[in-house]
């Protein structure tokens, strides 16, 4: 079915779309993040940690806006207009590399952020209007894949590319380029009717937050897809926040073994969520699948902070591969990530599928709101725990721990919500 799914119209632009926005993102987080954990020392850890809920923070304000959007109007325009918008922001970005002014740069991260919120009620809300029921699963995971081969590829990019010679130059470029690839695919993306064309936006942001979160809540099946969506953005910003900081704290390590490490990441989530499709076989996901996935991620997040704790000094890729305790964290890392990819997947089908149709991108879009709130919760958290002197292993400790009392809570759950998802 994924073969079919890639050669189809109706399917191909968009993930051409979806990735090369991956890309960029990536590529400009990554640059920015090296940028600053080696040139603004003792600040660079919070300023990291922070940069996570800086680019969240917009799906909190804007997402009620942004779903009604999706729904009263046809999608692939608007898709259009997004990728227009971040050319825009990769011509900025570019001023604020060439200037070297971080002030600029956090402003295009959160102006990404913003143009993130607007896109994402787009990308999942159209997937069911041109795929059927059967495809959701394997259409869902080739997306996260896509997502994660996007975010592999940029983070490397990101990562290389600033440490060149004249690496903001490049970096510079790189972004505005594939900006403009995003662009020419988004014009194949065929059209998809409003959901709601009677419907008008209302721009009480607050107002209109409060009563999109209170209809979500009057929907088990989705409300429980919420939740458990938004607890993983939660403990994946404090796990992604850590790598750099246990990689130049924990192992001594330059930029490139920070890229290495969320490379492997990006490929275990995209081999996670093509992994959990291929198990279904097209059908609808059973979720008891997501709670065991949860253990799988404490586990193995327990074990790198461990092994991170113990480690010496692994300064240079060729060190980490060099060492059994370098083989044993990116181990740590495929793994927790494989099982972190299978755990979103049936969680983002679930809500796709038990979402009225009408209502669909405003449901995506609640779940972007609760998303946001739990990223900045975890983003804020991690900044703070630096603050308070911890280390980066014992943070991710703390993280396993909490984990896995949620990840029971979910297997304790999932009967009932299959009961009511029917």
């Amino acid at each position: 079915m994924a073969e079919a799914l890639l050669r189809s119209r109706r399917f191909l632009p968009l993930f051409i779309t979806q990735g090369l926005g991956a890309v960029n993102d990536n590529l400009f987080k990554n640059a920015l993040v090296v940028l600053a954990l080696y040139r603004l020392a003792h600040v660079g850890p919070i300023l990291v940690a922070l940069a996570g809920g800086i680019f969240i923070l917009p799906y909190a304000l804007f997402s009620s806006t942004a779903g009604q959007l999706a729904d009263c109007h046809e999608k692939s325009r608007l898709i259009v207009l997004v990728k227009y918008w971040e050319l825009v922001l990769a011509v900025l970005a570019a001023v604020g590399f060439l200037t070297g002014s971080f002030a600029v740069l956090m402003a295009v991260l959160l102006g990404l952020g913003v143009q993130a919120t607007f896109f994402s009620p787009l990308k999942y809300g159209i997937l069911p209007d041109h795929l059927s029921e059967a495809e959701l699963v394997a259409g869902n995971g080739i997306i996260e894949a896509g997502t994660f081969i996007g975010i592999l590829i940029g983070t490397i990019a990101g990562g290389a590319l600033i440490i060149m010679d004249h690496g903001p130059l490049v970096v510079s470029a790189a972004v505005i380029l594939v900006a403009v690839g995003g662009i020419a695919a988004a014009y194949a993306i065929p059209k998809a009717p409003a959901a709601a064309p009677s419907m008008r936006p209302r721009w009480n942001i607050f107002g209109e937050t409060a009563g999109l979160l209170g209809s979500a809540a009057e929907h088990p099946a989705v409300w429980f897809a919420i939740l458990a969506i938004s607890w993983f953005w939660a403990i994946g910003a404090v796990v992604l926040a850590e790598f750099p900081t246990i990689a130049r704290d924990a192992l001594h390590a330059d930029g490139h073994v920070v890229t290495l490490m969320l490379g492997v990441f990006a490929v275990g989530v995209g081999a996670g969520s093509l992994g959990v499709s291929r198990l279904q076989s097209g059908a609808r996901l059973s979720i008891r699948y997501v709670g065991y996935a949860g253990i799988g991620v404490s586990v193995f997040t327990a074990d790198f902070a461990v092994t991170a704790l113990h480690v010496r000094s692994l300064p240079t890729i060729g060190a980490v591969l060099g060492a059994v305790q370098g083989w044993h964290m990116l181990l740590d890392l495929l793994v927790l990530a494989v099982f972190g990819g299978m755990y979103s997947v049936p969680l983002d089908v679930l809500l796709q599928e038990r979402a009225e149709a009408s209502h669909r991108s405003r449901m995506i879009a609640a779940n972007n709101v609760v998303n946001a709130f739990a990223g900045v919760i975890g983003a804020g958290m991690t900044a703070g725990l630096y603050a308070a002197g911890l280390s980066g292993a014992l943070i991710l400790l703390l993280a396993a721990a909490m984990n896995l009392a949620v990840a029971v809570w979910i297997i304790a759950q999932a009967r009932r919500v299959e009961a009511i998802a029917g």
